[in-house]
């Protein structure tokens, strides 16, 4: 089995379509495969209650299939910090019910497993804890997609250094480049290859079609499975 947490230097760095991309690589393979995204903000009212975007599209590469409400367990309405969003709806937000969540996922033991965390490393859950934490609880090594654009090099950089200090492994890095108009692409990408004690699993370029048959092309999964 293969267990992962996906992370992001940012919000809208294409944490999902990554993590979507790389299930999808496994599921081609053969493998069984399945994704949790414990808690999602900006979801939408439907004819089934809230649904969230990026959680559709992981739930889409799990096979064998499995329902909304395991990918996705806490689904909030406003596009915000998930703390904040769960504050305005009323609902607790814990590590515990999450790493619940999370084990009972992990359980199910398909070959290729992903978590996908909400924006950042240190997204709060609560006044106490962080997203962070349930990596950390689970003690699932960390794939981080960084969004090439101007800053990412601080924030790559930051994020693995906090990554290690909480004492997880960064199993891998994927450039996701976010940003066209971004300068010096290149030199951004090879620094970071130069600082991460971790391999690049991909450099995505900025792409009008964002499906996980897009990006898979873009990615190495073999790197991935022989960390």
């Amino acid at each position: 089995m293969s267990q992962w947490f996906v992370t992001g230097t940012d919000t809208d760095v294409g944490k999902t379509r990554v993590a979507a991309a790389l299930l999808y690589l496994a599921r081609k393979r053969g493998l069984s495969t399945a994704a949790l995204k414990p808690v999602a903000a900006g979801c939408e009212q439907t004819a089934v209650g809230l649904r969230n975007d990026d959680a559709v599209r992981l739930q889409a590469q799990c096979q064998p299939p499995l329902a909304y409400q395991v990918v996705n367990p806490v689904a909030l309405e406003p596009a915000i910090a998930p703390h904040i969003a769960a504050d305005q709806a009323g609902v607790s937000l814990s590590l515990a019910k999450l790493v619940s969540a999370a084990r009972a996922l992990l359980a199910r033991r398909a070959d290729f497993s992903l978590i996908e965390g909400a924006g950042g490393w240190r997204v709060p859950l609560n006044e106490r804890e962080t997203l962070a934490e349930l990596a950390m609880a689970l003690e699932l090594p960390v794939i981080l997609v960084v969004g090439v654009r101007l800053g990412c090099l601080n924030h790559a950089l930051l994020t693995a250094e906090a990554v290690e200090r909480d004492g997880l492994r960064l199993a891998g890095w994927v450039a996701n480049l976010v940003d066209p108009q971004s300068l010096c692409i290149e030199e951004n990408i090879a620094t970071l290859k130069g600082r991460l004690a971790a391999p690049c699993l991909g450099t995505v370029p900025y792409l009008p079609a964002t499906e996980a048959p897009d990006l898979a092309p873009y990615l190495d999964l073999d790197s991935l499975l022989s960390v």
